[in-house]
């Protein structure tokens, strides 16, 4: 005989909801289960279970959950709510989308379903949507710092800095120490070219920032570039590749002032920042910290030597490959029945990277420039993720460490890539680069214009309109044409 089914007390959902709400997700979780193991199919505990793991950042189960409940009942917004919350942190965007705008539909009040759907259009790139989207959380919920900031990257993403500045603002003023905003901040009023207010909004650094520095188990007194009497200073490189070699320039201006400078950096480059001036000493993550007398973050850099648009140091080459490696590249370069000049392509950048899917070009958008006739193309992309046209002479294999990639650099005649740690390292070496960058591009090669402050040798060809890569590998194509042209006359 089928035994009746025990109905789950309201008071346990109640408990369950109360520990949710006290930020205690593990214990309204765990009650929720004990609930669900007497009736499966009660629907409030397991939305409340659903919220449970979204909340404690155990996305496939919340996921599953979500699932479940969507099996017994299609209309129920919450649950809408997860599953669209839960694809988005899984980068599944699209479905994540359509989620999302079936819980705004069911519940058009509730500001974090408006606010997880205009962030999800963001990411998509649908910014015509995401904008109304983003303005409604702020308007149901205006004391949400998290939507202001959301909007101001959507805003961002439309080159509507001064809107976005003030998004952020607002988001900073409700929420003081939040450092994603402030970071955020920074990088817009960067790329609008007001270095000083940029400069001071990153002061606050990124908490993975933090924990870099800590993982790397720097301690002791923070240089706050005054302080002339320290002798040893440690610089640790907690960013990425091409911000090292970006912010490289400030070594040698800070063995100009006396200190004896050690460098803390990512491997893969250690052997190309050991030839540069002023630096005693690199270290790498297996190698124990020196005794040092202060430390700095090499991404401060910038602010405590109040660096401006028209006082960016070293804008011309301030790193050397290895000549040896150099006359190996060329002769690997030249090997074959192909003349003509020889090309580097990069046309992708990490997939790790948080802004890969906007930064990097489709290999198909290469065909325009593929076409251009004359030209040895070489290929300099490392981990492709399909192999690269037959056409492209791919030597990426060779690419062991950045020492490896500067030499290749130095051996071709120019190099065309996204905006990658390999777009720096040719600017730092002075080789003649082409750079594509995307509508919304990174705050470091400013707004509206075809050169850089940071690199005397690069050239910008920027989308005009967001995703577009097709007129920037035709205008790439169309420089590279009246280049050869030029050559031969």
């Amino acid at each position: 005989m089928a035994q009746a089914k025990r109905r789950v007390p309201p008071q346990d959902i109640n408990v369950a909801i109360g520990l949710f709400e006290r930020g205690d997700a593990a214990g309204a979780a765990r009650l929720c289960r004990a609930s669900l193991a007497a009736n499966p199919r009660a629907l409030p505990p397991r939305l409340v279970l659903a919220s449970a793991l979204l909340a404690s950042r155990d996305i496939a189960a919340a996921l599953d959950e979500a699932d479940a409940v969507l099996n017994m009942d299609l209309a129920v917004s919450v649950a809408h709510f997860v599953r669209g919350t839960a694809l988005h942190e899984l980068r599944r965007d699209s479905e994540a989308a359509a989620s999302l705008q079936r819980a705004v539909e069911l519940a058009p009040g509730d500001a974090k379903s408006w606010l997880n759907f205009g962030i999800t259009l963001t990411a998509l790139d649908k910014l015509d949507a995401a904008l109304p989207a983003l303005q409604r959380a702020c308007a149901l919920a205006p004391r949400s710092a998290e939507a202001h900031a959301s909007l101001g990257t959507a805003l961002v993403q439309c080159l509507r800095l001064p809107e976005a500045v003030v998004a952020y603002r607002t988001a900073l003023r409700l929420r003081p120490d939040f450092a994603d905003a402030s970071w955020d901040l920074g990088f817009a009023l960067l790329l609008g070219g007001d270095f000083v207010s940029g400069w001071a909004a990153l002061r606050t650094r990124k908490p993975e920032e933090e924990q870099a520095l800590a993982a790397r188990g720097v301690t002791g007194a923070e240089w706050n570039g005054q302080d002339d009497a320290v002798e040893t200073l440690l610089v640790v490189a907690s960013q990425g590749l091409g911000d090292t070699i970006q912010f490289a320039r400030y070594l040698p201006l800070l063995a100009a002032q006396g200190h004896r400078v050690l460098l803390a950096c990512d491997p893969r480059l250690a052997p190309l920042l050991k030839t540069l001036k002023g630096v005693a000493e690199v270290i790498v993550p297996s190698d124990p910290l020196p005794p040092h007398d202060a430390w700095v973050a090499m991404s401060s850099l910038p602010r405590l030597f109040a660096t401006t648009r028209f006082t960016i140091p070293s804008s011309a080459s301030y790193l050397a490959p290895d000549p040896a490696r150099v006359e190996r590249w060329r002769a690997a370069i030249a090997t074959g029945s192909a003349h003509g000049p020889a090309v580097g392509l990069v046309w992708a950048g990490n997939p790790a990277h948080a802004n890969n899917a906007r930064r990097s070009m489709p290999q198909s958008a290469l065909a325009p420039l593929l076409k251009v006739p004359g030209v040895r193309f070489i290929g300099l992309q490392r981990d492709a993720a399909v192999p690269p046209p037959q056409s492209v002479i791919d030597l990426s294999a060779d690419l062991t460490d950045l020492a490896e990639t500067a030499a290749a650099l130095h051996a071709l005649d120019l190099v065309i890539t996204v905006d990658t740690a390999v777009a720096h390292l040719a600017g730092a070496l002075g080789r003649p680069a082409w750079i594509a960058l995307p509508y919304a591009p990174d705050w470091r090669w400013l707004l509206d214009r075809e050169d850089s402050p940071w690199y005397r040798s690069v050239r910008l060809f920027r989308q005009p309109k967001t995703g577009d890569w097709d007129s920037v590998a035709t205008a790439l194509a169309n420089g590279l044409d009246t280049l050869l042209r030029a050559v031969r006359e």
